[in-house]
């Protein structure tokens, strides 16, 4: 077999293979007998025909075709193998000439990974947020754990702000109660803003026994997005009582024995959540530095299936479960088809940029992920995916998504080393230490959607 290799672009090439007939010879065999099994010639026995007599009831051509299909991947393989290309996708397979008892030639055009250079990055300069944590950040954190300590009891007067109202539901559109319309026994807290837009008008005023009628567009359901016609009852209102801040609600609340222990305990927990942010916020500050820097041909196709998967996991996954459509989803945001299409089109361009650029990194600095990286990273991906992690293990071995997961923890590898190099500032100036952090944390968010796991 001969090959050679044409660059039509930076991303793709064209492969001419030609390959001498003799080396047809196990696909040809492979071909008479898989055609024996399947047809019948009177005086043989099946699978016993001679290829002769194939040749002469079946045709020839039928032969070198099946031949040919069974010997394609395999020429095609150790063309891009010799080649040392590194292909994206299916190629285009075009059969140029097929001789019998002579040749087989043909070409066959497809992505490859452009070739990057990756310049100096140890330049790269970025600011991030400071890590601040006032007296009224920890006083929020508190009086948000006291609302979930909080106690109510039944109260006999018209519900206010902040009661918790019990209530039954029916909504009716174009004069119909909807199946999944009705509901009782509802508890709901007023100002919450949890239910139906325009229920905290209705119940407010209104004692136990009391019953109103208002208008909203449903949120869920089969007549999501629809203006239904709600009747609400109120059966109880309750109100709430928080409990008193103290060394009490301390030992209520939480493993400590003071009100001040536990002041302090959700200071730290803030300071560590800001910190966490400001790793992250450097990290893709840094990515978007270094993306700056490097010249990334994108292909085209690669390009269009991207934007076409994301879609798609958009439209079928996420909005599906919301019970909403595209249309109704722009709408919500205030984007029009155009708008829509253009972010797309950037986010999966900045995906396949960020995966090309990390992936050359990883080569470049010789990252290797070892087992217990490995491991790490899976656990983390489980409880996102609010799977245990043994299901998440044997969905990624079953759909062959390992080598997928190798990459994740490599490239977040690479992103930690340009981190490194990079100099980081806070708003106030001063140089932020990043080297605690967890390497594999790093992962590009804008990865393309065929490099994220669906188990």
């Amino acid at each position: 077999m001969k090959s050679a290799v044409e660059t039509l672009n930076p991303t793709r090439v064209r492969l001419t293979v030609e390959v001498p007939f003799e080396e047809l010879k196990e696909s040809l065999d492979a071909a008479y007998k898989k055609i024996n099994q399947q047809v019948t010639v009177k005086g043989f026995r099946k699978g016993k025909i001679p290829a002769r007599v194939i040749d002469q009831r079946f045709g020839r051509g039928a032969v070198l075709e099946e031949a040919v299909n069974d010997a394609l991947p395999k020429f095609y393989t150790e063309a891009v193998n010799e080649a040392e290309l590194n292909v994206l996708g299916q190629p285009e397979v075009d059969i140029t000439e097929l001789k019998d008892n002579e040749t087989l030639n043909f070409t066959a055009e497809v992505d490859v990974r452009p070739a990057i250079e990756i310049p100096d990055y140890s330049g790269i300069e970025v600011e991030v947020d400071a890590v601040e944590v006032s007296d009224e950040d920890v006083d929020k954190a508190v009086e948000e754990l006291r609302e979930r300590f909080a106690s109510t009891s039944p109260v006999e007067r018209a519900a206010e702000d902040g009661d918790v109202v019990t209530i039954d539901l029916q909504a009716k559109v174009d004069g119909e109660v909807l199946e999944d319309g009705v509901a009782s026994g509802v508890s709901y807290t007023i100002g919450s803003g949890e239910l139906l837009e325009g229920i905290d008008d209705a119940v407010k005023g209104l004692e136990a026994g009391g019953e109103a009628t208002f208008t909203s567009e449903l949120k869920g359901g089969s007549a999501a997005g629809k203006e239904s016609e709600v009747t609400v009852k109120v059966t109880q209102v309750a109100k709430r009582e928080l409990p008193e801040l103290d060394d009490d609600f301390a030992q209520l609340a939480s493993e400590f024995d003071t009100l001040e222990e536990l002041k302090a305990d959700s200071r730290k927990r803030l300071e560590n959540m800001k910190q966490y942010d400001q790793a992250t916020q450097a990290q893709e500050r840094v990515l978007e530095k270094l993306l700056e820097l490097v010249e990334v041909p994108v292909p085209e196709k690669l390009l269009a299936d991207e934007i076409q998967t994301r879609k798609h996991n958009l439209v079928n996954h996420q909005l599906g479960q919301m019970g909403l459509d595209l249309a109704k989803y722009l709408e919500i945001q205030g984007k029009t088809e155009e708008e829509f299409d253009a972010e797309t089109k950037a986010q999966a361009e900045k995906g396949i940029k960020t995966q090309f650029v990390l992936d050359e990194l990883v080569n470049k600095e010789k990252l290797n992920v070892n087992q217990e990286e490995l491991t790490e990273h899976l656990m983390r991906r489980a409880q996102s995916s609010g799977m245990s992690p043994d299901q998440f293990a044997q969905a990624v071995v079953e759909g062959g998504q390992v080598p997928m997961l190798v990459g994740e923890v490599a490239r977040g590898k690479a992103l930690a080393v340009v981190v490194e190099a990079a100099t980081v500032k806070d708003t106030k100036g001063e140089v932020v230490d990043l080297s605690d952090e967890d390497e594999d944390e790093a992962e590009a968010s804008d990865a393309p959607a065929e490099e994220k796991t669906e188990a």
